[in-house]
C-alpha cells in the first residue's frame, strides 16, 4: 500500500493501492505536489510581506540515521575526573561521625561531601557607639564604620542595584523581596538607593569611553529607541570586545554622536581636522574663509559657538550644520581621539564619520528584501546571495591570515560581483548601491583587525531593549543616567570577566581591590596588541 502525502493536500488525497497507480496517476501526483509547494510558497510570501512568520521548515528526525552509526571507539585507559568543586571557598566545616558503631572500630579517614547553599535573610546591626565625656567637658562619640553610610548596609544596597540593573527587576517586585524577608523598607527608599549618590560609578563610566577612543582598534556603533519622562528619545551604543559605553538623548543626528565622542568636553575648536572636514562636506567656499580667517580659536561652550556663527553671518540650517559638525571633529581629535580607528556601523548617516567601515550582513540585507516573481529571478537572487556570502567567507579567512595576491584577488572578485549585469533592473540597481560602497565593505583587506559585521553592537544593545520592555522609561534625569551608567558598567564587566556582584560590593564597601575598569581594559587592550 503507497500512502501518497502532499503538503497541505495530504488530507485531500485518498490512498491508492499500488496495483492501481498507472503512468498517469504518478503524473498527476507531482503534478498536485510541485502545485501545493507553489501554493505554500505563495502564502509564505504573503506572510512575510504582512509581517507574519512563515510555515516552519521542519527537518525530518535524524533518529535513525543516528542508529546505523557506529559507536566511537572506547579510550584505553582511564579519564581523570576533573572535581568540580575543587576550587570553592569552604566557609563552614561540620564533621559527621556514624551511630551505633561496634566496639573496636578504627577510624580511617573522611569521605568529603560538599553542599552549596545560599544565605538570603535579613541581617540587622546595632551598634552602639561609646560616648564619652572629657574632663573639659566635651562629649566625644565613637565613629561608625567606613562603610556604614545611612541605615542600610552595604551588602542590602548591593543587592538592590544587582537586582534592578543586573537582573532587570522591578523597584515594585524588588520591594516585595525584601519586605517578605522582614527588611523593614519603603519604596522611596530602594529608589534613593538606585539613582542617588552615584557619582563615582557616573565618573568611572564616563572613563570607559575617553579611554577606550584613545587606544581601540575599532568600535562598533548602534542606536535604539529610548523613552524618557513620557516621550520618546535614542540611546546611542559604542563599544567593542573589551566595553559598552550607553547614552540616551533626544536626537540621533550626526552633532548628537560627535557630542558623544567628546567624551564629556563641551568646546567646539577650528584647527586644520575641522577645516578639512568643513570642505570635504561642500561648504561654500566664501564660508569657509571665516573660519580659516579664525583657524586656532576655542569656544568653550556651544553658547558661544552660536554666537560666533551669528556675528560670522553663518545662518542657513544646511551652513550652521556642516560648520558645527567641523567644530566638534577639530574638539575630539584636540582631545586625544585616535584617528586610525575605525567605526563600524550598519551605514545609518549619522555614524559615517572619521575611519568607517561597513557591516556586511547589514549591506546584504539590500539583495535579501528583494522578491523573485519568475523562477529566473529567484535564480538569479539565489545564486548571487551564495557568491555574496562565499565572498564573505573569503574575506574572513583573509583576516586570520593576509596576504597581498589575496588581496588583489578579493577586489577583483568585489568588482566583478558587484559592476555584474542579470538583466534584473531591482537586483542590478541594489548590486550598483553595495558596490558605491566599496572602500567602507572592503576596508578590512587594509584593516585585518576588524570585524566584518556590526553583530557585537546588536548583541550589546539588546541588554537597553530588555529594559526598556520591562521598565518602560526613566522619568528623572538622575534616573536617566543612572540606567545609562549601571548598564555600561555591567557590560563592560561581563566582557573583562569580573563579576558585576563583586564590581559593585567592591565600590559600595570602598575596598577599591578590584581597580577602574578602564585601567583593566587598558590592560587587556595592550596585552592584545602584544
Amino acid at each position: 500500500m503507497v500512502i501518497v502525502q502532499c503538503m497541505s493536500t495530504s488530507n485531500l488525497i485518498p490512498q491508492i493501492p499500488e496495483e492501481e497507480i498507472t503512468p498517469i496517476i504518478v503524473v498527476l501526483l507531482e503534478i498536485i505536489q510541485k502545485q501545493a509547494e507553489e501554493i505554500q510558497g505563495l502564502k509564505d510570501e504573503i506572510a512575510r510581506l504582512k509581517g507574519q512568520k512563515p510555515k516552519p521548515k521542519i527537518k525530518p528526525s535524524n533518529l535513525d540515521k543516528n542508529t546505523e552509526k557506529p559507536f566511537p571507539p572506547k579510550k584505553i585507559g582511564k579519564e581523570k575526573k576533573v572535581s568540580k568543586t575543587k576550587n570553592l571557598e569552604i566557609h563552614e566545616e561540620q564533621k559527621l561521625h556514624p551511630e551505633g558503631l561496634p566496639p573496636g572500630s578504627t577510624f580511617i579517614d573522611y569521605k568529603d561531601f560538599i553542599v552549596q547553599d545560599i544565605i538570603f535573610a535579613n541581617w540587622n546591626i546595632l551598634y552602639r557607639r561609646g560616648r564619652w565625656k572629657t574632663p573639659s567637658g566635651e562629649y566625644i562619640t565613637a565613629r561608625l564604620p567606613k562603610d556604614v553610610k545611612g541605615h542600610f548596609g552595604a551588602n542590602l544596597q548591593s543587592f538592590v542595584l544587582y537586582q534592578h540593573y543586573g537582573c532587570h527587576v522591578t523597584q515594585p517586585l524588588i520591594t516585595e523581596q525584601l519586605r517578605e524577608i522582614s527588611v523593614d523598607i519603603s519604596k522611596g527608599k530602594i529608589n534613593d538607593i538606585l539613582i542617588h549618590g552615584k557619582d563615582d560609578f557616573h565618573y568611572e563610566k564616563d572613563q570607559l569611553l575617553s579611554t577606550a577612543l584613545s587606544l581601540s582598534g575599532h568600535i562598533n556603533v548602534d542606536d535604539t529607541g529610548a523613552r524618557h519622562n513620557g516621550n520618546n528619545g535614542y540611546c546611542t551604543h559604542i563599544g567593542n570586545e573589551y566595553f559598552a559605553w550607553f547614552e540616551s538623548t533626544n536626537s540621533k543626528s550626526r552633532i548628537n554622536f560627535l557630542k558623544l565622542l567628546r567624551t564629556g568636553y563641551n568646546d567646539f575648536i577650528i584647527n586644520d581636522d575641522a577645516l578639512e572636514y568643513m570642505h570635504k562636506q561642500g561648504l561654500p567656499k566664501f564660508q569657509l574663509e571665516k573660519f580659516e580667517n579664525s583657524k586656532g580659536k576655542r569656544y568653550k561652550t556651544e553658547k558661544q559657538w552660536i554666537k560666533f556663527l551669528k556675528a560670522s553671518e553663518v545662518t542657513a540650517n544646511h551652513h550652521v550644520r556642516i560648520s558645527t559638525e567641523g567644530g566638534l571633529i577639530g574638539s575630539i581629535i584636540h582631545h586625544g581621539y585616535n584617528k586610525n580607528m575605525v567605526i563600524i556601523s550598519d551605514d545609518a548617516g549619522q555614524f559615517n564619520v572619521f575611519l568607517h567601515g561597513l557591516c556586511w550582513v547589514h549591506a546584504e540585507r539590500t539583495i535579501h528584501k528583494l522578491i523573485g516573481f519568475t523562477e529566473q529571478h529567484t535564480k538569479l537572487l539565489e545564486d548571487t546571495r551564495t557568491d555574496i556570502w562565499t565572498l564573505y567567507r573569503e574575506l574572513k579567512d583573509y583576516r586570520i591570515n593576509p596576504d597581498k595576491l589575496k588581496k588583489s584577488n578579493l577586489e577583483k572578485q568585489f568588482d566583478e560581483l558587484f559592476t555584474r549585469k542579470t538583466g534584473w533592473a531591482a537586483l542590478d540597481l541594489a548590486l550598483k548601491r553595495i558596490y558605491k560602497n566599496k572602500a567602507e565593505l572592503l576596508l578590512v583587506l587594509d584593516r585585518p583587525d576588524i570585524p566584518l559585521h556590526n553583530n557585537l553592537s546588536e548583541s550589546d544593545i539588546r541588554e537597553y531593549v530588555k529594559r526598556r520592555k520591562i521598565s518602560g522609561s526613566t522619568r528623572s534625569d538622575t534616573g536617566k543616567r543612572c540606567r545609562d551608567s549601571f548598564t555600561s558598567l555591567k557590560k563592560t564587566c561581563r566582557k573583562l570577566n569580573i563579576s558585576f556582584w563583586d564590581y559593585l560590593t567592591d565600590r559600595i564597601y570602598q575596598k577599591n581591590k578590584i581597580p577602574p575598569l578602564c585601567e583593566v581594559m587598558a590592560f587587556k587592550m595592550t596585552e592584545s596588541v602584544a
